[in-house]
């Protein structure tokens, strides 16, 4: 008799190596001359199930679906002509489409755009009402948890967690911090150490940061904090290095090796899971899977 497969959580449970994500969607999408962003599942579904499946035949663990920022709020706000459900539910089937045995997919939640209350017009009411209706739906196409990132305002992280957490599915909660002083803080002044411990409190499958304005060594500090604070498991997931503005275009020029080297460093200072955000590749993932399987030998 087969044996039965193993869920998101027993397997990160189980796994005692560093855990590999996927790298950026969004660039991949520039670079095929496609716009970023969720909008693309319906636009060119094609274009965003082959990058799927370059990450996923390098053999990484987890797949990330192209839906961040693919809440309700942030699609009425910013005047997207696409539908919450059918974006949703068409970026879970792409993403599941692609992966191979073993693999899992994540669905990728993210920021509102508006900022909360009392520093904006949002409640955390509405926040948590998008989150719940957005994790729903991806539920239902098939993720297997959900991976919430690039996220600066801790008190919106929460509200994500706990809607994406009403699926029964396991959550990754994953903070961006824009600077390394007063041990690591988000643009709206959370600092690594309080988020690690909020975060925690509400029992996530793992916690972390992603993107920010960090370089992967100084990610690897904020990785040493957080790990500091709790004993669940670590994510980081760097940028490729710090942007450079040339002629109205953001570039990441780190090369895929020292992207690797400083994703290790976050893996010796506590990351057990680990990929890229901003400006990764399937180049940089490779580089950092075969640089993963060497340090084991």
């Amino acid at each position: 008799m087969k044996a039965k497969a193993m869920n998101l959580t027993e397997f990160v449970t189980a796994t005692k190596r560093p855990i590999l994500l996927d790298g950026s969607m969004g660039t991949q999408l520039a670079t095929a001359g496609v716009e970023m962003g969720g909008p693309a599942n319906l636009s060119h579904p094609e274009a965003v199930t082959a990058i799927h499946r370059k990450y996923a035949g390098i053999g990484v663990d987890l797949i990330i679906t192209n839906t961040l920022t693919m809440n309700r709020i942030f699609i009425e706000s910013h005047h997207l002509k696409i539908d919450t459900r059918e974006v949703n539910l068409t970026g879970a089937k792409l993403a599941r489409s692609a992966v191979h045995e073993g693999q899992f997919v994540l669905g990728d939640v993210s920021s509102t755009g508006k900022l909360l209350q009392p520093s904006g017009p949002l409640t955390e009411k509405e926040a948590y009402a998008a989150y719940v209706e957005q994790a729903a739906i991806l539920a239902e196409g098939g993720v297997d948890g959900f991976i919430i990132e690039t996220m600066i305002d801790l008190k919106e992280a929460l509200c994500a967690l706990r809607g994406c957490k009403t699926t029964g599915l396991p959550v990754i909660a994953s903070m961006s911090f824009e600077t390394l002083r007063s041990g690591g803080r988000t643009v709206m002044g959370d600092t690594a150490r309080d988020c690690a411990r909020k975060l925690a409190a509400e029992n996530p499958l793992a916690l972390g940061t992603n993107c920010g304005g960090l370089t992967p060594l100084e990610m690897a500090e904020i990785t040493a904090v957080m790990a500091q604070e709790t004993t669940i498991p670590i994510i980081a997931q760097p940028n490729a290095g710090l942007p450079r503005f040339v002629a109205g275009q953001t570039l990441f020029e780190m090369k895929p090796q020292d992207f690797a080297a400083g994703v290790l460093a976050c893996v010796e200072k506590g990351a057990r899971l680990v990929g890229g955000c901003c400006g990764t590749s399937p180049a940089h993932i490779k580089a950092l899977f075969d640089l993963l399987n060497r340090s084991r030998n």
